[in-house]
């Protein structure tokens, strides 16, 4: 069941990489505190994540700093490693937590993992949220094929 707006961010781990390692955070920790805008995408380094959707976040981070969020985080059913790799290919290292779930633990419990087929297997559906105090208060599901409601134009409009 997917979360809704009004519920906690359910308890996971994912892990982020810096430049000493990968670290595990648990999600309701991550989330507890200030306002997020946590979008996730199928996959680093496909097709719209890679042409449309974090470069364009790249491109509007600090407009959407400015309208009140704390961070900016970008989930994807990939490891750390690729994850960081593909931050720094699109100069969003440092600018955009990459949150990266390998065994799509984080994905399930909010209820937005997808089997993607033969080639990609279970990834996270496109979507954006807004967290306030580890509380989602707004989901921006796309449907399949679609990349409209989780772009960062769009998710300045309900902030």
């Amino acid at each position: 069941m997917t979360i809704e707006a009004g519920q906690a961010i359910p308890q996971a781990t994912f892990q982020i990489k810096n430049d000493e390692g990968v670290d595990a955070h648990q999600s309701g920790e991550y989330f507890a505190e200030g306002r997020t805008v946590l979008f996730a995408l199928p996959g680093a380094f496909t097709r719209t994540c890679s042409a449309k959707h974090l470069p364009e976040y790249v491109e509007m981070v600090d407009q959407l700093k400015a309208a009140g969020v704390d961070r900016v985080a970008c989930l994807s059913v990939n490891d750390a490693h690729v994850m960081k790799a593909w931050a720094e290919a699109n100069g969003a290292d440092g600018k955009i937590d990459m949150l990266a779930d390998p065994h799509a633990e984080f994905a399930r419990a909010l209820g937005i993992a997808v089997h993607m087929g033969d080639i990609l297997g279970e990834r996270a559906t496109r979507c954006a949220m807004i967290i306030d105090n580890g509380v989602l208060t707004k989901m921006m599901m796309e449907e399949v094929g679609a990349y409209e409601v989780s772009s960062p134009s769009h998710v300045l409009t309900q902030l």
